[in-house]
């Protein structure tokens, strides 16, 4: 099949690029870099001309009031264009739990993304993975004032993009699921916990304080971004992923 990775040069999709071109597929990467702009529309025929599908694992480039309209409209733009153009599946990458933290704008705009798909002409499949693995340190930095970082008891069950990849590049070669697949990593952690693992790994003398209104998932209540009973939880552990990071 021919695959139209949209964000096929990032994290995810140039991962995503190589396991397809793998299994035999001509797996097709775009960017602004291959000229595609889909806030303007601009590149997307060419992109999705001859496409049996099309995966979209572009990110709002902020987390704020703008991400709802950045959703919004390069998701209108990609679907129009995808029925134009005879496109059979559509397939997006989202978050767990993403309906159940409506204090976060850019998890709204997540489900904004969803709706949109569902709503369109095309046959579709959405995948929601839990957080990554390589974004933690990130996390942190957030929240460091000094040798102290302020971290909420969140739980949290994190993954590594190389599982995120294989779970959407397996749903990209199947048939449309018209359904959510929801992925996850094999273990939960509290997000001061796994703060602690990922500074013990490194060396770093940073101290973990919990904080309940410390960063972005002091907005998270409960188990809201725990995968439930039905999700496929990838093998990869946290520590075998700092292993080898």
């Amino acid at each position: 099949m021919k695959i139209a990775v949209i964000g096929g040069t990032g994290l995810i999709g140039s991962q995503v690029v190589t396991l397809l071109d793998a299994a035999g597929h001509d797996a097709v990467p775009h960017s602004p870099s291959t000229g595609l702009d889909l806030i303007t529309g601009k590149g997307l025929t060419e992109a999705l001309t001859g496409a049996d599908v099309v995966v979209n694992l572009t990110n709002s480039p902020t987390f704020d009031e703008a991400s709802p309209e950045f959703f919004r409209t390069t998701m209108d733009n990609l679907l129009t264009a995808a029925a134009e153009c005879g496109v059979g599946h559509a397939v997006i990458l989202s978050i767990v739990g993403a309906e159940l933290v409506p204090d976060l704008v850019y998890y709204q705009a997540k489900v904004l993304q969803e709706d949109t798909l569902k709503a369109g002409p095309i046959p579709w499949s959405i995948v929601r993975a839990t957080q990554f693995f390589e974004f933690v340190g990130a996390v942190l930095s957030w929240t460091t004032d000094g040798g102290t970082v302020r971290l909420p008891a969140t739980p949290i069950q994190p993954m590594a993009s190389a599982d995120v990849a294989a779970a959407v590049a397996e749903v990209c070669a199947g048939a449309p699921l018209n359904a959510t697949r929801d992925v996850a990593g094999p273990e939960v952690f509290t997000l001061d916990e796994l703060g602690r693992v990922f500074l013990a790994a490194k060396d770093d003398e940073r101290t973990v304080v919990v904080d309940p209104a410390a960063g972005m998932f002091a907005a998270v209540k409960g188990d809201a971004i725990i995968a439930g009973p039905g999700a496929h939880l990838a093998t990869t552990t946290y520590r075998e992923f700092l292993a080898h990071a």
